[in-house]
């Protein structure tokens, strides 16, 4: 019988240039399914290992087929048959007119199911910074696990002899020694003192040569025992045992203030939550504890849980101190500047009640600043905005106001964006003082 082994590095008619397509189109889909689960998940759940769902129509790699039309003749009877006869013609349906698979029938013509499956959080990071022009030192540190250090976790039997607890282990030796009664080197001397005195009796009774032997024997167990009761054994040894644990860090809390009237639509509230889940992964990477904090407002201003802040409907004028004097508020009752470090994100168009941005930088430079580590504001526009206010000096009232508060305060930072890759400048000087 001949075998014929495939050895090309394309085989089955899969082309390495078709290949490179499908990879691409599935990249694709992956993509936009997960950024479709991100828009979906909670702010902290970034850095979570997440499922995925793409339909298998996207992963089937091209390949050459015969045209069913013109494909020839197949004149065979499958086993189990109770239908056709040799003979019969059957017209091969269409592809996707099966419906589906599966006991259930399709709901549509094509019949696929989704293919799931799970990426790990390193998977899901690149995917999350590809439109965020991350430079690929800061995807690192974003991405990298948490500092740890070496500490004593107690003792062990087994380890380097570099780590050996010299006071432990003559601890064990000498608790050993006692409980087999090993004789010591005064024993020792005490029985070959009293021998040599009997030795030298002259003349030798019977009872004294009888004690001479006696005392020989006792001497010669007793130098044995010394022997196989070893001064210290293998299992006298013990070793300090050390841990890798996290490097302690106090703990962080994130307060997110947006505001949802109505001239913030999907669009904004969007580039919001990207960049409230940037400054999360941030404060993650950093600190082992991160609350958040989500403030919306108005007129008026609420502490509302993550989902109300992004999708709750809400209508009414905009005053942007409000939402600093619910901060404030939050603040003083639950977070205290002893025991957490404070970062404020700040959405907003850019507009507030007139005369209200006086106030806000009246706070600001009294009682906020002075609380924070870093104060981010962002201010949402659309590409026809960006390219009216070009200049940092022109924009509108809060813009201006804010830009004051910048001057003064160097951890105060003051952005404008209006798509994704405009996010990351506002976390540009937090990756420097990181890196001092």
């Amino acid at each position: 019988m001949t075998y014929f082994i495939d050895r090309r590095l394309n085989p089955k008619g899969k082309s390495l240039a078709n290949r490179q397509r499908f990879l691409r189109r599935a990249r694709a889909q992956i993509r936009e399914a997960v950024q479709k689960s991100l828009k979906d998940s909670a702010v902290a759940d970034i850095s979570k290992d997440r499922k995925v769902k793409i339909s298998t129509k996207g992963t089937r790699e091209p390949r050459f087929r015969l045209d069913p039309k013109t494909a020839g003749e197949r004149d065979f009877v499958l086993p189990g048959n109770r239908e056709f006869s040799p003979g019969d013609e059957v017209k091969k349906p269409k592809s996707g007119e099966g419906g589906g698979r599966g006991k259930e029938a399709a709901d549509y013509a094509e019949g696929e199911d989704d293919f799931e499956f799970v990426m790990s959080q390193e998977e899901v990071l690149d995917i999350f910074f590809e439109d965020l022009e991350l430079p690929n030192l800061v995807r690192t540190m974003l991405k990298e696990t948490p500092n740890t250090v070496w500490k004593r976790a107690g003792i062990t039997t087994s380890g380097s002899p570099t780590q050996i607890n010299l006071v432990r282990t003559m601890r064990n030796a000498h608790g050993r020694r006692l409980a087999l009664k090993r004789p010591t080197l005064s024993d020792i001397k005490a029985l070959e003192e009293e021998l040599d005195r009997l030795e030298r009796e002259v003349p030798q009774s019977e009872e004294t040569r009888a004690k001479i032997a006696g005392l020989k024997e006792d001497l010669a167990k007793a130098n044995a025992k010394r022997k196989w009761v070893g001064f210290i054994d293998p299992i006298d040894v013990r070793y300090n045992s050390y841990t890798e644990q996290p490097v302690p860090t106090s703990q962080a809390v994130m307060f997110c203030l947006m505001d949802v009237s109505g001239s913030m639509g999907e669009r904004e509230k969007d580039l919001a939550k990207r960049f409230y889940m940037l400054l999360h992964l941030f404060l993650r990477r950093r600190y082992e504890k991160v609350d958040i904090v989500f403030i919306r407002h108005t007129h008026d201003a609420q502490e509302v849980d993550e989902q109300e802040f992004f999708y709750s409907r809400q209508s009414g004028g905009t005053i942007v101190s409000t939402a600093l004097d619910k901060m404030l508020e939050i603040q003083r009752e639950r977070y205290t500047t002893s025991d957490w470090n404070i970062y404020a994100a700040q959405a907003s168009d850019g507009y507030t009640q007139s005369g209200d941005a006086r106030r806000c930088v009246e706070m600001l430079n009294a009682d906020i600043m002075p609380l924070v580590q870093y104060y981010a504001y962002i201010e949402i526009l659309d590409e026809r905005e960006m390219e009216v206010f070009a200049s940092e000096d022109s924009g509108a009232e809060l813009w201006r106001a804010y830009r004051t508060v910048a001057d003064l305060w160097p951890n105060f930072a003051t952005k404008r964006i209006s798509k994704p890759a405009d996010i990351f400048p506002v976390f540009r000087e937090l990756f420097k003082k990181a890196e001092a």
